[in-house]
Parts: structure tokens; sequence; C-alpha cells
């Protein structure tokens, strides 16, 4: 015997595996659709591993300046 719970999750559950389903044929019709969103991520990526390595390298030439006696 089905509880109201049971049910709530089975309808959650076929919403979800039919919302997944259409989301994979869109994108088997259009395979470049994600394209544009992966360069974003990759770019966003790069710049934060550029900004970390400035970072670093700026940290790095303070403390030498710092050291340095006169």
């Amino acid at each position: 015997m089905r509880t109201d719970l049971t049910i709530k999750i089975h309808l959650v559950w076929t919403r979800t595996r039919q919302h997944l389903a259409d989301r994979l044929e869109a994108m088997r019709r259009e395979p470049d659709a994600g394209y544009t969103t992966e360069t974003v991520v990759i770019t966003a990526l790069l710049v934060l591993m550029g900004i970390a390595a400035l970072g670093i390298l700026a940290a790095k030439v303070a403390d030498k300046a710092n050291s340095l006696n006169f």
C-alpha cells in the first residue's frame, strides 16, 4: 500500500527523469549549445589562476623588499 509520501516521491522522481530526458534530447539536437558556457567557465578559471599568481608574486616581492637593509 502506497503512502502519501511515497506517491509524492514517485511523482517528483518521474518529473525529474522526464526533465532530464528532455534536456538530454535538446543537447543531442544542438551539440554546440554548451560551447559558450564552457568557454566562459574556462576563461573565468584562467583569470582566477592569473589573479592568484599575481597575488603570490606580489607577496614575495613585498617580502623581499621589506627584508632589504640599507
